[in-house]
């Protein structure tokens, strides 16, 4: 699974783990990511999204309309 937001955009970060003695190894922080369906009442059908925890807050807030057209407007399909 693509761990990448829907609505955000957030992807993965990187950077190191630093030891004690700062020795370096790489690492990756996975943003919040979750498998949702959302009911689109103008559409009359459920849609599902890949959305991380703050995209949740976001169509909460503006509503899941707004969000879905936001996300055809870039060119993705849902």
């Amino acid at each position: 699974m693509s761990s990448i937001c829907q609505v955000t955009g957030r992807k993965p970060a990187f950077g190191n783990n630093v030891s004690h003695s700062h020795r370096k190894t790489r690492r990756r922080w996975n943003p919040n990511v979750q498998v949702k369906k959302f009911w689109v009442p103008n559409e009359k059908r459920w849609v599902k999204l890949t959305v991380s925890a703050k995209g949740i807050k976001t169509i909460n807030k503006n509503g899941i309309e707004s969000v879905l057209a936001d996300i055809r407007r870039r060119g993705e399909k849902v």
